[in-house]
């Protein structure tokens, strides 16, 4: 037991003199971190404002009483996640789902990533010599292990999907191409179309908060995994407005380039939060090949950071560009949004308009008022703005169906622009006049809106 202890002190001492800190307390170092805009993205920078309204809430909903509130720093999209955004998360999800299933196939059939045809989208991890000794130890140990059978197995991304079916290369790729189509006897005209049923993105996360406030479970008691079909519901075009003839944006509003640029709308608050955690993912598989460090989650954003946000840095304003009117100095209308009683076409727009029309605001963010209402990640509580802190204030009630939605749009009229007015809308409905945009923490607490930020962005 002395030896040991002997050799212990031994290579301790002979550690901190070859250390290079000269045995001072200098930190343990991790890689080296530069601040980063992510793509798409603003920089809001921290700080203090009144929260509510500033006028007489001539409606007399009274809930939101002004109040001061103080918020992080955090980036936000400019804009809402428009069509072809989404159509980005759906076409990830559809080509994993599909590389998947071949996988799965070459499984049962015996087919390895060696072999011809369906074998080259065989899990990568068949031919265990090419693994590394974690790897081995991981498939040894693990996979196969939990509820599902699959999990963990690596597919094979190097090789492209083949979509022609004049091109399939053989009868087993057919056979599970053919699951992910719709019947061909519901096809018509000559389309066959995916069946967006098979569309499933699963992903799992942690309950902080209910975590930090009960030491009685076990870590595992607090992770909780969300499957859900992301596919944007098109059927709210028709569903939202009883006689009225809209068709067309049921049939190409999202799948069309020509809408390509404009916000998706028909999706749930849950699939919304969905897109967030694939969106981190996304990022950080590609922060992982390059052996750099992860980014921060993306998520939707608080009530009162979507608030901050909006107002744009001005006091008290009724609308981001200040206001109290919807019209500038030349008579044009700011916002797109239902004016002059019902008049849709007056802001020269009769549906949704392009993710990046009319001027931002003073923070660079486009249509925070108009266009399409925004979920934010906020319960709606009538009486919340009573008893939430002041400091980044935010009620999310799990129980609570009712999820906030902020901004107005474009069937709304001037009321629900202002930047104070709440509405809700359930966490599992879809409208057409529902998007989302997204934020990000910003790393470290120096930028705050009193101060020069220009460097941060």
């Amino acid at each position: 037991m002395k030896k040991f202890i002997a050799l212990t002190a031994i290579v301790a001492f002979l550690f901190s003199c070859n250390s290079g800190d000269r045995g001072e307390l200098v930190g343990a170092k991790g890689k080296k971190w530069y601040p980063q805009k992510p793509y798409g993205m603003t920089l809001v920078p921290g700080g203090s404002f009144l929260m509510g309204k500033s006028d007489d809430d001539f409606v007399a909903v009274n809930d939101a009483p002004t109040k001061t509130v103080t918020v992080r720093s955090f980036y936000m999209d400019e804009t809402e996640i428009t069509n072809a955004e989404y159509r980005q998360f759906v076409n990830w999800v559809r080509d994993s789902t599909v590389r998947l299933r071949l996988a799965i196939m070459a499984d049962e059939v015996g087919a390895t990533p060696g072999d011809a045809g369906v074998g080259e989208f065989a899990f990568v991890d068949q031919e265990n010599e090419e693994m590394t000794p974690y790897q081995q130890y991981m498939y040894d140990n693990y996979f196969g292990m939990g509820e599902d059978y699959y999990a963990g197995r690596k597919l094979n991304d190097k090789v492209d999907l083949i979509w022609d079916t004049a091109e399939y290369p053989d009868e087993y790729y057919s056979e599970v191409m053919d699951t992910m189509y719709i019947p061909a006897e519901e096809a018509y005209n000559g389309q066959r179309t995916i069946d967006v049923s098979k569309l499933n993105f699963q992903y799992t996360y942690m309950d902080i908060e209910s975590a930090a406030r009960d030491k009685t479970k076990r870590r595992k008691d607090f992770i909780k995994k969300e499957e859900l079909n992301i596919y944007p519901d098109t059927t709210v075009w028709i569903k939202d407005f009883n006689y009225s003839y809209n068709e067309p944006m049921h049939n190409d509003y999202f799948w069309h380039e020509a809408y390509g640029d404009y916000p998706v709308v028909g999706v749930t608050w849950k699939q919304a939060k969905a897109f967030c955690a694939w969106r981190t993912l996304y990022k950080n598989s590609y922060q992982k090949s390059k052996k750099q460090n992860f980014v921060n989650s993306f998520r939707l954003p608080g009530e009162a950071e979507w608030e901050y946000a909006a107002r744009g840095g001005l006091e008290s304003a009724t609308y981001p560009w200040g206001g109290p009117y919807a019209k500038n100095d030349r008579g044009c209308f700011m916002a797109n949004f239902k004016p002059l009683r019902g008049d849709y076409a007056a802001d020269q727009a009769l549906y949704t308009v392009e993710a990046k029309s009319y001027e931002p605001n003073d923070f660079n963010l486009y249509n925070m008022s108009g266009n399409v209402s925004e979920w934010v990640a906020s319960s709606y509580d009538p009486a919340s703005y009573d008893y939430t802190s002041t400091m980044n204030p935010n009620v999310n009630d799990p129980d609570n169906m009712r999820k906030v939605v902020r901004g107005g749009s474009w069937k709304d009229v001037a009321y629900f622009l202002q930047v104070s007015t709440r509405d809700y809308e359930y966490a599992d409905s879809a409208r057409s006049y529902i998007g989302f945009r997204t934020v990000q923490d910003y790393m470290g607490t120096d930028i705050t809106l009193n101060q020069n930020f220009g460097d941060a962005r």
